[in-house]
């Protein structure tokens, strides 16, 4: 939809030019020869931007603009103005006008303020966007699960978030130690300032003190030009350090004096620089442990260890899965437009069952599949990978008093799943199984498979 303006000026000829000039870039032009008149427009239909004169009868530029900002703060406005008012002008910026453009009128010039106005706009409008995604994706509310080592950690969340506190967050791979510190950072007083995200095990040993701390120009072969590093792009911020156990030795002295000074020495500055960051960490390792073989400071360990968020493993929260299943179905399902409305029974067995290694990013993937391949409105068996329902029918074996409970469980499920490949039609199941319709009825019945 393209962009609409309303082009105010008392003088019909400049008003008609810039109307011609706007419509053949294809923007929706609206005109008044006054700004009374323009108001009044203002108020039937709204507005992306409004150019507008200064002197004009019944009611002049200055005082359209201050009931646009009361109206439609949203609406932006360009002025027009003879050099001899630019003191006028430089009042209508301060007032809450965009910009301005001096007459007599440059064409290009003033496309080219409108087109920058409306990209900033955009940029703007995409910006806040992502800032609600994030701050929803990093609620607590998105962490799932009802458990009570789960509902422990949304305790320890709530209570921290309003800190100022070094966070220690363990736990397995996949188990979700970013998205618990997302939670943190977004329900603290910082949530409006930068969250910086730093895989300590991604950073090659050479260069991770330059992207930590920063460094002046010339300081090293290949520093061309000064950096930031992280720790000041995190200012005023949280600064998240995943897998810290596998901080180099030489910089976690370093690392143990911007936390506890709160200032970094970039390389090549022999002056430091403060900074305001909260700092959370996080690893898959036992740092104690980490710390008895010789490979972790002992200090930092304290340091880093005020508060520690433990997070359980899917093993120890087993009755948490089939909620994490149905938030992952009904993510996948949105984003791939896809009418399905869950997982059916057997599969959830089968989930619940399956030993996760990979913790809750192996689950998020397997869903991910899973909705991929699924043509019918729940997730059957049949669309998880292979390799999952071999180990998954190895462990479900265990849960029957006997082998032939195991065995019409099996059969339940296969006939249940060829009745659903073929809408149920009863005949042409029969005949795939390869056994007489009778005896498929007598079967639905005695195994009480559903028939829908």
């Amino acid at each position: 939809m393209p962009d609409k303006i309303l082009v105010v000026d008392d003088e019909q000829i400049i008003r008609e030019s810039i109307s011609y000039i706007l419509r053949k870039e294809g923007y929706t032009v609206g005109e008044a020869d006054n700004g009374r008149a323009a108001y009044e427009k203002l108020k039937i239909e709204s507005y992306d931007l409004v150019i507008t004169d200064l002197e004009m009868p019944e009611m002049k530029g200055i005082e359209l603009l201050d009931r646009i900002v009361q109206m439609n703060p949203e609406t932006s406005v360009i002025i027009i103005t003879a050099y001899g008012s630019l003191e006028t002008a430089i009042t209508a910026l301060r007032t809450g006008a965009n910009d301005y453009i001096l007459k007599p009128i440059e064409f290009d010039e003033l496309l080219v303020k409108i087109r920058r106005l409306f990209e900033h706009k955009k940029l703007a409008l995409e910006n806040q966007y992502l800032r609600r995604e994030l701050h929803r994706e990093a609620s607590v509310s998105n962490l799932v699960g009802t458990s009570a080592p789960m509902q422990s950690v949304f305790d320890l969340i709530n209570r921290v978030s309003a800190t100022d506190s070094t966070i220690l967050i363990t736990g397995r791979s996949g188990t979700g130690k970013e998205l618990v510190a997302k939670a943190i950072h977004f329900n603290s007083k910082r949530k409006e300032q930068p969250f910086i995200t730093v895989n300590c095990g991604a950073i090659p040993e050479t260069l991770i003190e330059s992207e930590l701390f920063g460094h002046k120009k010339g300081s090293f072969t290949g520093a061309v030009a000064d950096k930031m590093g992280y720790f000041k792009a995190a200012d005023s911020g949280t600064l998240f350090l995943d897998e810290v156990s596998e901080m180099p030795m030489q910089l976690q002295v370093k690392l143990l004096r911007a936390i506890e000074q709160k200032e970094i020495t970039p390389v090549g500055m022999s002056s430091s620089i403060l900074v305001d960051v909260r700092f959370i960490a996080a690893t898959n390792r036992d740092l104690q442990k980490q710390v008895a073989s010789g490979h972790f400071r002992e200090d930092l360990f304290y340091r880093l260890n005020v508060v520690d968020i433990k997070l359980p493993s899917l093993a120890e929260r087993k009755e948490d899965i089939p909620l994490l299943v149905d938030h992952f179905v009904n993510k996948f399902r949105q984003e791939m437009r896809k009418d399905i409305q869950g997982v059916d029974n057997t599969a959830m067995q089968f989930l619940i069952q399956h030993e996760w290694k990979g913790e809750i990013r192996e689950l998020e993937n397997v869903i991910e599949r899973a909705v991929i391949f699924c043509n019918e409105k729940f997730i059957s068996i049949n669309d998880l990978p292979e390799f999952f329902r071999i180990g998954s029918n190895m462990e479900l074996s265990s849960n029957f008093s006997s082998l032939e409970s195991a065995m019409n469980n099996l059969e339940r499920q296969y006939i249940h799943s060829e009745l659903r490949k073929h809408n149920f039609n009863k005949e042409i199941t029969a005949q795939t199984l390869k056994i007489s319709l009778p005896t498929l009825y007598r079967r639905i019945k005695d195994l009480n498979i559903p028939q829908e």
